[in-house]
């Protein structure tokens, strides 16, 4: 196979929803139908039920909720698949917004019974801004929904987003029977299965079978002619060119617990998604080189590999006390052992430790072509947004800056533990997703950690304990805010500076001056 072959066969996605929408439940759906897992496990299945594979954390399985974005890969009909489960939680947004840089189409859920909600909102103009294309599925059919014709309308008056349904519901709730391919003009009748752990059996007729008067009452089957007749009459037309344009999104409906709908899912999303994407390096000072860098796009057939980091993971393994960096490979291709320069430091770094990402477990990759995610393991020097390439004059700035909305100081109550407590802190704190600062004045012995909520905050105080038996205490400090400065004589002695009350200096891990204020006044 040829390297456009393999590039065009790549889809790499995000799925993204509000908390609870169900999309860690489809997530391991499209594992069981790419074959990848045997048995799906749902995130609120009974306790003695398969554990999800992509919530992995003993915190995730414990809340029932995505703590931190997880790489799921695997082959279906052809195409090299690159699945991004990401947090729907708002705490845990940042996360979510780094890993949206290296995708190149995201999966909008949405619980039909709800309808867009605030968190999808937020997500979803995320995607806009970095012009991805967005699939939509509504999920949980099977239990009491909105009219599905409102959930279209809210997409459109809400998002701002045309809406084109590609599979319609047949029933509402516990009528709920199966769906119709309005391209195929076919109905899909599903049996449901044990906690939708396997496949559900399907019967597939046109809308016109006996089979489907007999699954549905005559106030059905008369309520979904209707709307069938008039998304005929006046829906938006399928439009893959607009698809692809952030302009309009195909919706499914269906129903993930009970794999209705799935399958049809996952083949429409991987035929009309989008290969990989070129990315814009920009220009930029690199140590070694004589000139900054020029500005430009990268072709994703462009021979010399290049890539970015936008995830770290620490601790994947507690085992080994491991640190794992995710990388988007943009460009050439990966091969283990390879040397490739690391742009923020201008070293040569030789990728011998690659490993293709299935949640938790991993297994050595030889090879990689523009679009896999792969992790590298160890390289302590590798930070959140850094560039490796072998053409020096590469260099990405694919991740955005954040700020911080909450803030506390956390300590170590243990001094017999310090050397337990500060290795997982650092290792901790090199993921990212809380960051640590100097504030003047901070009580002894006591680390400002900052982020965008407060839940972050625990899952840093329970992976401390879980992972590296070490205790912590968290006190909460007045700051809401938080905003870096010009560096300038006067703030080598802030003292002097004439302030309001309760603002406070520091710097921040790049000594770089920092300032934080209780209130936005």
């Amino acid at each position: 196979m040829s390297a456009t072959q393999e590039i065009d066969r790549r889809r790499t996605f995000a799925i993204i929803s509000h908390p609870d929408a169900g999309k860690t439940t489809l997530t391991e759906k499209f594992l069981l139908y790419g074959n990848a897992i045997h048995l799906a496990g749902a995130v609120k299945d009974r306790k003695n039920a398969r554990a999800t594979a992509s919530d992995w954390m003993d915190i995730e399985k414990q809340r029932g909720i995505s703590i931190s974005s997880t790489v799921l890969q695997f082959d279906y009909e052809g195409c090299a698949v690159n699945l991004l489960d990401t947090p729907g939680h708002k705490d845990f947004s940042e996360d979510t917004y780094r890993v949206l840089t290296a995708v190149d189409a995201a999966l909008m859920v949405i619980d039909t019974a709800k309808g867009v909600e605030a968190q999808t909102r937020k997500l979803f103009e995320v995607c806009r801004r970095r012009g991805v294309p967005i699939f939509t599925f509504m999920n949980k059919c099977d239990r009491p929904m909105r009219d599905p014709l409102e959930l279209l309308d809210e997409l459109e008056s809400v998002l701002g987003l045309q809406a084109s349904p590609v599979i319609w519901p047949l029933g509402n709730g516990p009528t709920f029977k199966g769906v119709f391919d309005r391209s195929k003009k076919q109905v899909h009748l599903f049996d449901r299965v044990p906690g939708g752990a396997f496949e559900a059996p399907v019967k597939v007729s046109s809308i016109e079978d006996a089979a489907v008067r007999e699954k549905l009452d005559d106030y059905a089957y008369g309520q979904v002619t209707e709307q069938l007749e008039m998304l005929d009459g006046a829906g938006h037309p399928f439009d893959l060119g607009a698809i692809h344009a952030g302009e309009q999104t195909p919706v499914y409906f269906g129903s993930a617990i009970n794999n209705f709908g799935i399958e049809l899912l996952l083949n429409g999303f991987l035929h009309h998604s989008v290969p990989p994407a070129p990315r814009t390096s920009v220009s930029v000072t690199v140590p070694g080189l004589p000139a900054p860098t020029e500005a430009r796009e990268i072709p994703v057939t462009y021979e010399k590999f290049s890539g970015f980091v936008f995830k770290i993971q620490a601790n994947m393994d507690p085992r080994h006390r491991d640190r794992i960096a995710f990388i988007r490979v943009c460009s050439g291709k990966f091969t283990r052992d390879m040397l490739v320069t690391h742009q923020r430091t201008g070293k040569t770094i030789r990728l011998s430790s690659a490993h293709r990402l299935f949640g938790q477990d991993r297994e050595t990759v030889d090879l990689a072509w523009p679009g896999d995610v792969i992790g590298l393991v160890g390289h302590s020097e590798f930070g959140i947004g850094d560039t490796l390439t072998e053409d020096r004059t590469i260099n990405y700035d694919e991740i955005p800056r954040f700020p911080s909305e909450v803030f506390s100081y956390i300590s170590n109550p243990t001094p017999a533990d310090s050397k337990k407590y500060r290795a997982g802190l650092d290792q901790l704190l090199q993921e990212g997703v809380v960051q640590s600062f100097h504030a003047r004045n901070a009580p002894p012995g006591a680390t400002l950690l900052a982020a965008v909520g407060t839940l972050q905050f625990e899952v840093v105080q329970h992976r401390l304990k879980g992972e590296y038996k070490a205790e912590s205490n968290l006190v909460a400090s007045p700051w809401t805010l938080l905003r870096w400065l010009e560096p300038h004589p006067s703030l080598e002695d802030p003292s002097s500076i004439v302030v309001a009350s309760r603002v406070s200096f520091g710097t921040d891990k790049f000594e770089h001056p920092i300032v934080l204020f209780p209130n936005e006044w």
